[in-house]
């Protein structure tokens, strides 16, 4: 069987790694070995990171909700019980936003669900 070369395919898969590489630090953007290693690890990390957002998010949310539902008098569970009980179905991400921009709307919802709780 005749020997097969393979130069422009393999020329062409190590350009691809290097130019995804582009902007690593040191030899992990310039030597193959090191720079298919570092796209590997950077997909990884990657993937898990867009998980990760949604679960960093949610956490700021329940945060900022939680700082302002304590200026209306109110813990956090205790809001989102209240709202849930006055059948008021507004998402964390909204809520989180109308405690930072309008403080008039979340304290109103604030004590909607109060009421809702006596």
């Amino acid at each position: 069987m005749p020997r097969v070369k393979g130069g422009p395919v393999t020329r062409r898969r190590r350009k691809r790694v290097l130019k995804l590489a582009k902007g690593y630090y040191g030899s992990k953007r310039v030597l193959f070995k090191q720079a298919k290693q570092q796209v590997m690890k950077s997909g990884q990390y990657a993937y898990r990171d867009r998980r990760q957002k949604k679960r960093d998010f949610r956490k700021l949310w329940i945060s900022r909700i939680n700082a302002a539902a304590r200026m209306n008098d109110i813990s956090y569970s205790r809001l989102m019980h209240g709202l849930k009980q006055a059948e008021i179905e507004v998402n964390r991400k909204m809520l989180s936003e109308l405690a930072i921009n309008d403080e008039q709307a979340f304290a109103q919802l604030a004590e909607k669900a109060k009421a809702a709780l006596k």
